[in-house]
């Protein structure tokens, strides 16, 4: 793997229980299904695209 390729911690803080079923969609497109579940993910545009569409449900920490 190139060592120029970025990374980001993905973490879950809140339920998707009650949110519209695109919301819920997002979080199982990011492999998150629990509260506290943690996923490390390649920072694309589209990756960054869902991160924002379910910014009040999880966490972003940038890996080095």
């Amino acid at each position: 793997m190139p060592e120029d390729v970025k990374k980001v911690r993905v973490t879950q803080i809140a339920s998707a229980l009650g949110r519209k079923p695109g919301q819920k969609g997002t979080l199982v497109g990011l492999g998150l299904n629990k509260i506290r579940a943690t996923r490390d993910l390649t920072d694309t545009p589209s990756i960054r695209g869902m991160i924002r569409k379910v910014a009040h449900l999880i966490k972003v920490e940038e890996l080095s």
